[in-house]
C-alpha cells in the first residue's frame, strides 16, 4: 500500500497560556518530516514559523496579549462569550484558507472550537491538546452545574447557550455546548497527573497526560545568577493578569535588601517599574524573563500559578508560593500545596511579613526539597514531546505517512 506524506492542522487562539504548552509538539512533528499547518492570528505568527509549521492566519476578536486583562471582564459569561463570538467569526475565515488543502488530523487548543467544527467537516480524527485539567468523572455534577447554575437562569445566559446551540446544529453538530466544549472524544493532557484534581477518576482512554513538553528554550536568552547571590527569588504572574502594583511593592518591601537574597521581579506590561518606588539593589525588575532558565538556579517561585508556570515549577524542583489571579490558577494552588511543595496565599493575604514567611519556610524545608525531586523525577517518565508526538501519529488514518 502507498502512502503519502500527512497534513496535521492545528488551531489555537492568541494566548501565550495556549500555545506556549504545544509549541514543541509542533516542533517535534515537522522534525519527524510531517506537514505542519498552524491555524493563529498574527501576532504569534513568528512563534509559529520558527517550528517550522506553516502558519494560517486569521483574524480574531478576542482580547491580544497587548490588551489589559480587564478587557476580559469579571462574570463567568464575560468570560465565555467572547469565545464564542470569536468562533461564529473566525469558521468561514477558516473553511476558505483551507478550502482545497484539508488536513488529514485536526490538532486544537481546548478554546478553539472552530477546529472541532473543521474535523466535523471534513471527516478527519479531531485531537484536543489541553494546557490545563480536564474533566473527570462526576466534573459536571461537582464543578460544571453549580457553577452554571445562576448565570443559565438569566436571559443573557440563555441567549448564550441558545446561540451556541444553533451555531452547533448550523455545522450538523448534535452535541449540546456543554459536551461541546468539555468532552473531546480524543485529549493529550500537557500538565503532569499530579497537577490534575481526581486523576483517579480521569478516563485514561480519551486522556492521556505527557506531562510537561519543554524543548530546547536558549532562543528566549539565558540568566546567570549575580556574583554574591546565596539564593534566588523568581517573582512572576505570568503574562495576562500582572496589572499588580501594589502586589509588587509588597514583593520589594518584602524581599528587598534581604541578606544573601537576589529577587527577580517581572512585572509584565502594564505596571511602570516608577510604581514600586525605590528598588533596593538586590532586586532585578523586568517586564519579561526567561523563566525557565531562572528556575533552573531558584531556590524560590512565587507565582499565579498557571499551569506552565506550575508544571516548571515541579519540573525545576523549585518551592512555590501561589498567588492565583483567575481560571485555573485557584485550583492548581491548592494541587500545590496539597503535594506538599507549596503554600497558597490569596491576594488579599499577600503582605510582605506573609510573603517573606512563606517563602523562607518552604526554601528551608528539607520535607519540602525530598517530595519536589520525588516529583520531578515521577514527570520525567510521563514522556513529554516525543511520547505526544507518538499519541498523535497513532490516530493518523491508514494511508498517510506516520
Amino acid at each position: 500500500m502507498t502512502t503519502r506524506r500527512a497534513h496535521i492542522a492545528m488551531f489555537s487562539i492568541a494566548a501565550h497560556g495556549h500555545v506556549n504548552p504545544s509549541i514543541e509538539v509542533i516542533r517535534e512533528l515537522v522534525a519527524r518530516g510531517h506537514r505542519v499547518t498552524y491555524a493563529i492570528p498574527p501576532v504569534f505568527a513568528d512563534r509559529v514559523a520558527a517550528t517550522g509549521a506553516e502558519p494560517v492566519l486569521y483574524t480574531s476578536t478576542l482580547p491580544s496579549p497587548d490588551d489589559d486583562p480587564a478587557a476580559w471582564g469579571t462574570t463567568l459569561l464575560d468570560n465565555v462569550e467572547p469565545f464564542l463570538a470569536d468562533a461564529i467569526q473566525a469558521l468561514p475565515q477558516l473553511v476558505k484558507a483551507y478550502e482545497g488543502d484539508e488536513p488529514d488530523l485536526v490538532l486544537h487548543d481546548i478554546t478553539s472550537y472552530p477546529a472541532r467544527v473543521l474535523a466535523h467537516r471534513w471527516g478527519v480524527p479531531a485531537v484536543s491538546l489541553s494546557p490545563n485539567l480536564v474533566a473527570w468523572t462526576g466534573y459536571e455534577e461537582e464543578v460544571a452545574e453549580p457553577m452554571w447554575a445562576e448565570p443559565r437562569r438569566t436571559e443573557r445566559g440563555q441567549a448564550y447557550y441558545a446561540r451556541f446551540e444553533a451555531w452547533l446544529a448550523e455545522n450538523g453538530i448534535t452535541q449540546d455546548p456543554d459536551s461541546f466544549a468539555g468532552r473531546p472524544a480524543r485529549s493529550l493532557v500537557l500538565i503532569p497527573k499530579v497537577l490534575q484534581p481526581h486523576a483517579d477518576r480521569v478516563d485514561e482512554t480519551v486522556y492521556s497526560f505527557v506531562g510537561a513538553c519543554q524543548g530546547d528554550r536558549s532562543a528566549q536568552g539565558e540568566w546567570r545568577r549575580p556574583v554574591g547571590a546565596d539564593r534566588v527569588l523568581l517573582v512572576s504572574l505570568g503574562s495576562s493578569f500582572t496589572k499588580q502594583p501594589g502586589f509588587y511593592r509588597e514583593c520589594v518591601k518584602a524581599f528587598g535588601d534581604m541578606p544573601g537574597w537576589h529577587v527577580v521581579l517581572q512585572v509584565g506590561k502594564f505596571v511602570d517599574p516608577a510604581e514600586l518606588g525605590e528598588v533596593p539593589g538586590n532586586v532585578e525588575v523586568r517586564q519579561w524573563v526567561p523563566q525557565l532558565s531562572i528556575l533552573r538556579q531558584a531556590d524560590a517561585f512565587i507565582t499565579h500559578a498557571g499551569a506552565g508556570g506550575s508544571q516548571e515549577g515541579l519540573a525545576t524542583a523549585t518551592p512555590m508560593v501561589a498567588v492565583p489571579q483567575a481560571v485555573d490558577q485557584f485550583g492548581n494552588a491548592d494541587m500545590l500545596q496539597a503535594l506538599g511543595v507549596a503554600r497558597h496565599l490569596p491576594m488579599e493575604e499577600a503582605t510582605a511579613e506573609a510573603l517573606r514567611e512563606a517563602v523562607l519556610a518552604l526554601a528551608d524545608d528539607p520535607e519540602v526539597a525530598r517530595r519536589l525531586a520525588e516529583i520531578r523525577d515521577g514527570m520525567a517518565g510521563e514522556g513529554g514531546t516525543r511520547r505526544a508526538a507518538d499519541l498523535i501519529e497513532a490516530e493518523l488514518p491508514a494511508g498517510v505517512h506516520v
